[in-house]
């Protein structure tokens, strides 16, 4: 099969062990990203299966139906929201995920709250440059940590909030609030007092049509002066804006984030990226390389199942067979 892999930022899924899966395929590998449908029509036109990395290019009906030659969609993780899983089907197209655990981005984010707490970057730097201690750092243990979706990253956060001898409650569904309490941990009484009474605020909410922009600006300005506000998950739960103009108002105090709206990012004026009150990383959580070997190992064996007729393990294998796929 003619195979194209998607968004290698990195330059590095040709060095996985994994790759050595696709030796019977011809493989070509994107690392930079592709922007507009004329873009990856040229791209993909030769393409019998694509491989998903990230959730950053559309795969629509428009696209679709300009390559009449695909068929497999594998991601490299699970179900992405920029792929239209019934315009696949309609089309004949095959679409298979993946699984992770979670643990690399939980460990990352964890990091991260190590990190702006302790002014670790500053003090980095500033030792670096001749100068000693030019900051007061904030302990974890004793503040209020508030996980803001109980899935499975923000689960391995809580424990993580548990094990620093913080005191852990949880905003979400009311799902998520029942599972976080039968796991031990507090559940927040009300959103508003959610805001207004975490000092770390940690944001593990899945990024769906209904959570897209669902927190604003006067929701962040609520939060303690001395908060801090920590996003690993999606840019886009934010409004536009939201953060920037919070941060500027003194609310939250200081934030921590591995993802933006528009990445790969690459303008090195971009407001969050020398905001005196940010630490920012290029969206890293899931870069990791014994996950990139677990994803893409997946990925890779999805493809082969199917080259060799399989089809038990597609997301879509019921409604291709109704079609006569």
């Amino acid at each position: 099969m003619n195979i194209v892999i998607l968004d290698d930022y990195q330059n590095c899924v040709h060095q996985l062990d994994a790759f050595a899966r696709l030796s019977g395929h011809e493989v070509t590998v994107h690392q930079k990203p592709l922007h507009g449908t004329e873009a990856l029509v040229h791209c993909l036109a030769s393409a019998d299966a694509l491989v998903l990395t990230r959730e950053r290019t559309a795969v629509n009906a428009a696209l679709l139906d300009r390559l009449p030659r695909l068929r497999l969609i594998s991601a490299a993780g699970s179900l992405p929201g920029n792929l239209d899983l019934q315009a696949c089907s309609e089309r004949g197209i095959a679409v298979a995920d993946g699984h992770g655990t979670g643990a690399p981005t939980a460990e990352l984010c964890w990091a991260l709250i190590l990190a702006s707490r302790r002014r670790l970057v500053e003090e980095v730097d500033s030792l670096r440059s001749g100068r000693w201690q030019g900051f007061l750092g904030q302990q974890l243990r004793g503040q209020r940590l508030g996980i803001w979706g109980y899935g499975r990253v923000g689960r391995q956060i809580a424990a993580y909030g548990r094990a620093f001898d913080m005191a852990v409650w949880v905003w979400g569904s009311e799902g998520s609030r029942a599972r976080a309490q039968a796991d031990g941990y507090g559940a927040a009484p009300s959103r508003a007092e959610f805001l207004a009474c975490s000092d770390v605020l940690s944001l593990h909410l899945r990024l769906t049509p209904q959570t897209e922009g669902g927190i604003c600006a006067g929701d962040l300005l609520t939060m303690k002066a001395d908060a801090l506000f920590v996003n690993t998950a999606r840019a886009e739960l934010l409004a536009p804006g939201a953060l920037l103009q919070a941060l500027n108002a003194g609310r939250p105090g200081f934030a921590a984030l591995d993802v933006f709206e528009n990445e790969p990012v690459l303008d090195i004026h971009h407001p969050l990226l020398r905001h005196p009150k940010v630490l920012a990383t290029p969206h890293i959580g899931f870069v990791e390389r014994t996950n990139y070997e677990s994803y893409f190992g997946i990925a890779f064996d999805n493809i082969n199942r199917f080259a060799a007729g399989e089809t038990r393990h597609l997301l879509n294998a019921d409604e291709l067979a109704r079609n006569g796929r």
